[in-house]
């Protein structure tokens, strides 16, 4: 039975605001879960696209090969792929904690074929130290071929060994099967304003990522990228964390690690740069930029997806936050005011909400700067319903 308190918070999402179109929720502690669901074409077999939680994978996956010994984060990224050439200098724990800018010469997602994207991603080059915004796909997707490399099997494959099987989840793939190719939701059509330009993206058809770049690099074939490409349900999610927080997956130790913050720092105007681990995410001094819930720890480590999605764990604590959305389908997903506008000139709030009239007549909900609904609206009820 669904929980009533966790089925309003996911309704604020889909029926107050229209910021979702459809989503899951889960969390748990000890023995306590809860789960609820809402929207169009939800149900208890629905198929989201993780977008970048695929990343978590990733780490996770990282911080196994070097338990095993098979990865040394110290060595440079040619060490495991010369073809990276450009990055002679860059360790694999740079990489990883998106120490270093890493730039592509042109935009991966504007090449026209796989074959041309990927020569394009070899070409990535080291830009420097990283700024205020650390936080990038291009690291995920280089360490995808880094970690090939060391464990000698495709990244998906790696996964299998790791997560999937030692969890028990049986419904996370990378190429979903034929026969459940309709249970996947449909992101898109998608609109954008940014800046003078109104732009509406085609929704990709049913299985194939959303993110443009694993869309053209990963596109139909099951060759996982690292940033994104993974499709999966909620309840599979939680089988991730319930294993991580029983050790199945990772190590305490290795869990430790991969949540050490490798990025933030004070600057001298008084604000943080972004908080990172290995391809996560951890608290930020100022929650309103935090991926992670207020009243996780210090050991709390998660990553939220462009689609509409977030997962957390706290290890010290033994709970776990996560929900999976469709924040995309017809609704407006970036908003950009050129100089001079506000949100208010769109007929949005100044939280972003409300419904935007596109240049043919049609009205669409706002999910722009959705994310900073979040604590007030679905981590403020979790915490209400793991500490009754």
């Amino acid at each position: 039975m669904m929980n009533e308190k966790l089925l309003g918070a996911v309704r604020y999402f889909t029926r107050d605001t229209g910021i979702m179109d459809g989503m899951a929720a889960a969390c748990g502690k000890g023995s306590l879960r809860a789960y609820a669901y809402d929207g169009r074409e939800i149900g208890r077999d629905t198929l989201y696209d993780l977008a970048s939680v695929t990343k978590l994978f990733t780490g996770i996956v990282m911080m196994r090969l070097w338990e095993e010994g098979r990865l040394e984060p110290d060595r440079r990224i040619t060490w495991y792929c010369p073809a990276f050439r450009h990055l002679g200098t860059v360790t694999v724990e740079q990489l990883a904690a998106f120490q270093r800018r890493i730039q592509t010469p042109e935009r991966v997602d504007a090449q026209k074929t796989r074959e041309e994207a990927l020569r394009c991603l070899l070409e990535a080059r080291d830009a420097g130290p990283t700024g205020q915004r650390a936080y990038s796909d291009i690291p995920a997707m280089i360490l995808k071929y880094v970690l090939e490399a060391a464990a000698g099997e495709s990244l998906y494959a790696c996964i299998q060994r790791i997560i999937l099987t030692p969890a028990g989840m049986t419904e996370t793939w990378a190429k979903v099967p034929e026969e459940r190719r309709g249970d996947c939701l449909l992101y898109g059509p998608e609109y954008r304003i940014e800046g003078e330009a109104w732009i509406c993206r085609p929704a990709p058809e049913r299985g194939i990522p959303h993110d443009p770049k694993a869309g053209i690099l990963q596109g139909d074939s099951g060759d996982l990228c690292g940033h994104a490409g993974l499709f999966s349900t909620p309840w599979d999610l939680e089988k991730m964390a319930l294993a991580l927080l029983s050790g199945r997956i990772l190590s305490r130790e290795s869990l430790r690690r991969l949540a050490v913050n490798r990025t933030g720092r004070m600057l001298p105007s008084g604000e943080h740069t972004q908080y990172l681990g290995y391809m996560c995410y951890l608290k930020h001094p100022n929650q309103y930029y935090s991926e992670i819930p207020a009243a996780m720890g210090p050991s709390a480590f998660g990553i939220g997806g462009f689609t509409g999605n977030h997962f957390s764990v706290d290890p010290e604590a033994g709970r776990y936050t996560l929900y999976l959305g469709n924040r995309v389908q017809d609704r407006l997903t970036v908003l950009i005011p050129p100089k001079g506008k506000s949100r208010a000139d769109y007929g949005l709030t100044e939280e972003g909400l409300g419904r935007i009239r596109w240049t043919d007549g049609s009205v669409h909900y706002s999910s722009a700067n959705y994310v900073h609904q979040k604590d007030a609206h679905f981590h403020r009820v979790v915490e209400e319903i793991l500490n009754a």
